[in-house]
């Protein structure tokens, strides 16, 4: 039995950009930081295996969610941005992720016609994709393998029943041998003790009209792939079906105290740096409109790795943390958690990403402090001031902030 507040993808399942990557970790040298160099290598296989099994899910059950393998490009917008990605392959390549290639100027333009554009690591393991139809689709198979799904039931509280959990609602309950917390950026809502496990941030996005085909061909990208660029604040997009950009900024909000509402879901500031920095970075497609943009709460770790656990004498299991790689990771995550609940077991339940916690962040209102140091400092080593002695230390190690 499933039960949701709002609608299946109403929060991040639905809000993301649709960019399924194949990283656990958010970049191969942040895994070997967090867990070493082998067991970074088993986290990069295990990554690549994760998205083929998802892949071949959607497929044999005919899921139609607009999926299209055609890779991911990570672009270098400055000169000395060019030399981490170079580091970034031969870290892959260490890995034994051999599928990459790097792309100099010329060939990154070739692909997606930016005058921005100094260079580009390409990954071709990447697919997008409609997160929503993804969603609609996994209901579907769930309801047909006999679940039942209760939309518009909010969960009020959670408790231990003799042996098993009581799980309210407003209209009722629901007794369960186990219960998985599986709500992202809103579990410390109902489980207090998180609140110090990740900081919920909200990323806002806008979404084109769709493009002319004289616009198409001002800016190639014939080849689809989705693009990130090489910032700490970085933009990333995609193309639709319907060719509309999709057009996000990781530059996140963080609304003090732990703060997850509806309010949060829209910023006109945000809104308008984002259309500056798409005129900047495609300055052919100048005026294009953007009638949709939105907002959704991300759940960030400090190591960029979900985190997993129990609680209520182990009735009630939990995994979350995603720091926006969830549309791949989730599919890893459920599997997890599927084992902890019905206690099978299992390899996965011993990788350290699942048996170690991530590092804390600190209460209130040093929290708050923190984030705003932190964003202060990202936004200079962005505009190409060399890291100071605050991110020297956070990239020591492992921390930060931007999802």
């Amino acid at each position: 039995m499933v039960l949701e507040r709002e609608t299946a993808a109403h929060g991040a399942s639905g809000r993301n950009a649709g960019i399924l990557g194949p990283t656990i970790d958010h970049s191969h040298e942040l895994a070997v930081a967090h867990f070493g160099l082998r067991e970074a290598a088993r986290l990069a296989a295990l990554g690549r295996e994760n998205v083929e099994e998802m892949l071949g899910f959607l497929s044999a059950r005919g899921i139609d969610c607009d999926l299209e393998r055609t890779g991911q490009l990570l672009v270098a917008l400055r000169p000395d941005q060019v030399p981490p990605l170079r580091e970034a392959l031969a870290c892959a390549l260490r890995l034994g992720m051999t599928h990459y290639r790097l792309l100099g100027r010329d060939e990154a333009r070739a692909e997606v016609r930016s005058p921005r554009y100094e260079g580009a690591l390409l990954d071709p393991a990447a697919a997008i994709l409609d997160p929503v139809k993804l969603v609609r689709g996994l209901k579907r198979e769930a309801r047909a393998a006999g679940a039942a799904v209760f939309e518009g039931t909010p969960v009020t509280r959670l408790a231990a029943a003799g042996a098993g959990i009581r799980v309210a609602t407003p209209e009722g309950e629901v007794r369960a041998r186990r219960a998985v917390l599986a709500t992202n950026a809103w579990s410390h809502q109902l489980l207090p003790r998180l609140r110090f496990r990740y900081l919920p941030l909200f990323d806002y996005v806008l979404a084109s009209e769709p493009l002319r085909p004289d616009q198409r061909e001002a800016i190639g990208w014939r080849g689809r792939q989705a693009v990130t660029d090489a910032r700490a604040f970085f933009n990333y997009y995609r193309l639709t079906a319907d060719d509309r950009i999709v057009w996000g900024t990781s530059e996140a909000v963080y609304y003090p105290g732990n703060r997850v509402d509806a309010a949060c879901d829209h910023s006109e500031p945000h809104y308008a740096a984002l259309r500056e920095s798409f005129d900047w970075h495609f300055p052919d497609l100048r005026g294009l409109e953007f009638p949709h943009a939105w907002g959704g709460a991300i759940d960030a770790t400090t190591r960029f790795t979900p985190f997993f656990g129990s609680a209520l004498g182990g009735r009630l299991h939990y995994g979350l943390g995603f720091t926006g790689h969830g549309l791949g990771t989730t599919h890893l995550a459920g599997k997890i958690l599927a084992h902890l609940v019905l206690d099978r077991p299992s390899a996965l339940r011993g990788l350290p990403l699942v048996r170690r916690a991530p590092f804390p962040y600190p209460p209130e209102p040093v929290r708050s402090w923190a984030v705003g140091l932190v964003t202060r400092e990202l936004r200079r080593v962005d505009a190409g001031a060399p890291p100071g002695v605050l991110m020297r230390l956070l990239d020591a190690l492992g921390i930060g902030l931007s999802s």
